[in-house]
């Protein structure tokens, strides 16, 4: 039996640090002889690139049946994903793109990477996703489209998002990245499938993962086309051809990452199940703990990570809460990220294209207190555990117990 002093204050914990799988490690993946298969019948093919050979085709192929899209692209990561679909925008210098302000960074650099200029827009304080009421506020006549993030595995009000974006004229981005499978509701298609186009990463830490790696939906054919094209120097190999018809890079994705994410993908249905029914015991256990909120999705959530809202608590209760959790053998990180993304220094004191800053220097600022939900959540509301499909019955328990031991020492009645 555990003692009921805290670990972080001398007690025994609830669980051996590092115990729980983790997405960094084999046990907390769902890697096997499936992917050693994939990836031996690319090398013995000779054809690793992605250009000739057939895994890559056949992923985009799979997935977009799978999500329900008549298109899917193929790319080298996330990011690459996001870029995608922002070149396939096309938006001109100084027009802007709404996004929320709690994400990676990915999210946002994308645009300023087509000289366009991020505009953040507050969130939903229960889910942390995009508010369309204050997406409609931040509307322009330079707005483009909408970029929204279905942060955790939660989607975001996507539904009502598609409508403003339509009715503006503009485009829908989602960021489906720790999202996969996830639904606003069950009559609803998956997110990436509800606006114009839907990016998702293969990264490390992702639901399946190819390393790196990335994928866009659409069911535009210009939009797609304009997406291969940008992932591929603007070379369009279906005339046969070579030319360059635009600006673009290089997001070409291998054969490897192809075969590997063709075999993760089948995967899929299997660990989002798993994460659903681990994240709903916890959030059964706990839901009725004072001052604690936990997801409000229910079987349409993915659980990229399983969010806590704390109330109550300042910032250094909310860090003390993550260090005690932490202590108990269960990682949990206060807030996500350290602050807003509109606080960080490539927006702030912006200096890319040789110094210049372009284009946000002396047109935008990004002042304290410009999406204050956002920085409440980051502040003292916000609390995320990494959730994976590979826990165990007793290590779900032992998270509950570890969560209900460090509410009742540090919160209370």
């Amino acid at each position: 039996m555990h003692s009921e002093l805290l670990a972080l204050n001398g007690g025994s914990p609830v669980l051996p640090p590092g115990s729980l799988p983790s997405t960094n490690d084999a046990a907390g993946r769902t890697i096997g002889a499936e992917e050693e298969e994939a990836v031996l019948r690319v090398l013995r093919s000779g054809m690793l690139s992605g250009v000739w050979g057939t895994e890559v085709t056949a992923l985009e192929r799979e997935f977009a049946a799978l999500m329900g899209s008549a298109h899917a692209v193929s790319c080298s990561s996330g990011t690459a994903a996001l870029h995608l679909a922002v070149a396939a925008v096309d938006p001109a210098p100084g027009d802007e793109i709404i996004v929320p302000p709690i994400s990676d960074m990915g999210s946002v650099l994308p645009i300023i990477a087509q000289n366009a200029v991020p505009i953040f827009a507050d969130l939903d304080p229960a889910t942390g996703c995009l508010d369309p009421a204050d997406v409609r506020r931040r509307i322009t006549p330079r707005t483009r489209a909408i970029l929204v993030v279905h942060l955790f595995g939660g989607a975001a009000k996507v539904r009502e998002l598609r409508e403003i974006a339509d009715e503006s004229g503009i485009l829908l981005i989602e960021d489906c990245a720790q999202a996969y499978l996830a639904r606003e509701r069950p009559e609803e298609p998956l997110v990436g499938a509800v606006g114009h186009l839907g990016c998702f990463s293969l990264q490390q830490s992702k639901h399946i993962t190819t390393g790196d790696g990335g994928l866009v939906l659409t069911d535009d054919p210009q939009l797609a086309r304009a997406m291969r094209l940008f992932a591929d120097k603007a070379w369009p190999r279906d005339t046969g051809e070579r030319t360059y018809l635009s600006f673009a890079l290089n997001y070409r994705m291998p054969e490897l990452s192809g075969a590997v994410a063709r075999a993760q993908l089948r995967k899929l249905p299997e660990v989002v199940a798993r994460r659903r029914r681990s994240a709903e015991q916890v959030s059964a256990r706990i839901g009725a703990l004072p001052g604690v909120s936990v997801p409000p999705f229910g079987a349409e959530h993915a659980y990229w990570y399983y969010p806590l809202l704390l109330e109550g608590l300042d910032r250094e209760g909310a860090r003390r809460f993550a260090a005690a959790l932490s202590a108990e053998g269960v990682p949990c990180i206060a807030g996500y990220i350290g602050r807003p993304l509109y606080t960080e220094p490539v927006l702030r004191a912006p200096s890319a294209y040789g110094g210049s800053g372009y284009p946000l220097c002396g047109t935008i600022e990004y002042p304290d207190g410009l999406c204050p939900q956002a920085e409440a959540l980051i502040d003292h509301r916000l609390q995320v555990i990494p959730w994976n499909e590979n826990y165990t019955d007793d290590q779900v328990d032992a998270i509950s117990a570890s969560i209900e031991k460090v509410h009742r020492e540090l919160i209370g009645a």
